[in-house]
């Protein structure tokens, strides 16, 4: 292994290597190499060909010295020998050096400098540094806090998964002794983003550092709100608000200190993405920007409503191009946070205020609906329980982010809320998506403080409280059961619901008893 790593060093080094390109730079030669095209408004308009999502089932960590007894095996953090890491970085090695060209760039993780990351990438395509450069912190720190993480993305080269031992021809894989991360077969931008955010996920917690899959933002006051949800369910919509300071859009750290954003850029969902209703994301897509498997008008405006290419439509725009960022991004402790869903049974309350052991109980559960392409083979929305709202990205058990989260909840004191992004008045299919108007005015009702001496109702089967009325949001919207025209078929299609929490939850076999009564009552 020690060869391969000096083959590394060499390839950084090599004259085919175009090393720390500037934004320009990187534009010109990936529309020089065909890798795409300039839009009407100067952003830069890929398409990730087959793969316009995640693939977790092709992602593994290598089991070694150092994450054989700290990774949660299973599923989502699946093994791999290091003799196959080592021979399969070999090979993407020895295919990279036949390249004409390559892209080296230096970059960073983690805005609070004592929790900072090194980050190299080496890619194949211009665009792939490009992105990188864009989602990460632009500067390589003098001092890190941890040694480099290497990324090497080959997307040309496909695995042989009888030789290699992977499950297809694409392969994300995670070796934390030899702090690489090896890429190939998939041309999807986020995995380069989501495999340093896992890298993060497993650094962090042993510095007493709860990373986060939440977006956050902050007000003049210095009055901190956190958003957490999967892909899809609103975290960069909803903290993307011109009456506050944009933190970051995804991923964080806890520190004793306060907030810091882990990333430099934002990673947005451009699906009917319209200036009227998200002028912020709308205008951040301009030179330096890029775009994802958007379809192009004739006269190269993005039409982001068409969905032939994926749903998953992306944007990636260093944070600086949101007008009232938080730079450097960096903010106290919170004073709220919201956890978002997008249910797809339409069943949950538009907004719940949730106790402490209401709070974990969810964080736990994180219920939500995989929406259409944020993942290889998901076509409609599908339930999904993803622990943390981050279980693709955590390596340590899943109990270890949850005890920090609760910890942080009562030492702070912080405001927790339920806030359900998805259907109401039916099930995906025959209801209809909560209009952004109306959660806007929720999230913001909460994160103002308004909501929290207000009256309000108990939902009898997910046992939780419900505001009776929120400024901007018709009474009707707040209790779920009063939005359905069958309200026999409601309480059923909402206990089905209760019932898969409850199965979901057995698993957290350490929870205490106050946590499992925090969750439905359905029997």
């Amino acid at each position: 292994m020690a060869t391969t790593l000096l083959k590394i060093e060499e390839l950084i080094n090599g004259a085919d290597m175009l090393r720390n390109l500037t934004v320009p730079e990187l534009v010109e030669e990936a529309i020089q190499n065909g890798e795409g095209v300039l839009t009407k408004d100067g952003a830069l308009s890929v398409s990730t060909g087959a793969f316009t999502g995640r693939s977790p089932k092709d992602k593994f960590v290598v089991q070694d010295e150092v994450s054989n007894n700290l990774v949660d095996w299973g599923k989502v953090n699946q093994p791999i020998a290091e003799e196959k890491f080592s021979a399969l970085l070999e090979k993407v090695l020895n295919h990279l050096e036949k390249k004409d060209k390559l892209y080296y760039l230096e970059a960073a993780a983690g805005a609070d400098e004592h929790y900072t990351l090194p980050v190299r990438a080496i890619t194949e395509y211009a665009w792939h540094s490009l992105f990188a450069k864009q989602l990460f912190l632009r500067e390589w720190p003098t001092k890190g806090a941890f040694d480099p993480f290497t990324v090497i993305y080959a997307p040309s080269y496909k695995a042989d998964p009888a030789v290699d031992g992977t499950n297809s021809e694409t392969f994300i894989l995670v070796s934390f002794a030899k702090r690489t991360i090896l890429i190939g077969g998939t041309e999807y931008g986020g995995e380069i983003k989501k495999s340093i955010f896992s890298v993060m996920n497993f650094l962090l917690p042993e510095q007493n550092v709860l990373s986060m899959h939440c977006s956050a933002n902050v007000n003049d006051a210095n009055e901190t709100a956190l958003f957490f949800g999967l892909s899809g369910t609103g975290k960069t919509t909803l903290s993307a608000d011109l009456e506050r300071h944009l933190i970051g859009d995804d991923e964080h750290g806890w520190s004793p200190d306060g907030i810091f954003n882990i990333e430099g850029g934002c990673y947005a969902k451009t699906i009917n993405l319209s200036r009227e209703n998200e002028p912020q994301i709308y205008d951040a897509i301009r030179f330096g920007s890029l775009i994802e498997n958007v379809v192009l008008n004739d006269d190269r405006t993005p039409d982001y409503k068409n969905i032939s290419l994926t749903e998953n439509t992306r944007a990636a725009y260093p944070i600086e191009f949101i007008d009232n960022a938080m730079l450097p991004s960096r903010a106290g402790h919170p004073n709220t946070i919201v956890f978002l869903t997008a249910d797809a049974y339409g069943v949950l309350p538009p907004i719940s205020k949730l106790t402490k052991e209401q709070a974990m109980y969810h964080f736990l559960s994180g219920y939500t609906s995989k929406l259409a392409g944020t993942e290889r083979g998901v076509t409609e929305p599908q339930a999904t329980f993803s622990t943390c709202f981050g279980s693709p990205f955590l390596p340590l058990a899943p109990e270890r982010y949850a005890d920090m989260l609760g910890q942080l909840i009562e030492k702070h004191d912080v405001d927790v809320y339920l806030v359900n992004t998805g259907w109401t008045g039916g099930a995906y299919g025959e209801g209809s998506r909560m209009k952004l108007a109306y959660t806007r005015a929720m999230v913001n009702a909460a994160i103002n403080g308004q909501l929290r001496d207000v009256e309000t109702m108990k939902h009898d089967i997910f046992n939780v409280e419900i505001p009776v009325a929120i400024e901007g949001v018709p009474s009707t919207v707040l209790n779920p059961r009063d939005t359905w025209n069958d309200s026999t078929r409601y309480d059923m299609e909402a206990k089905a619901l209760a019932m898969k929490f409850k199965e979901n939850f057995k698993r957290f076999t350490k929870a205490s008893e106050s946590i499992i009564a925090a969750g439905p009552l359905v029997i």
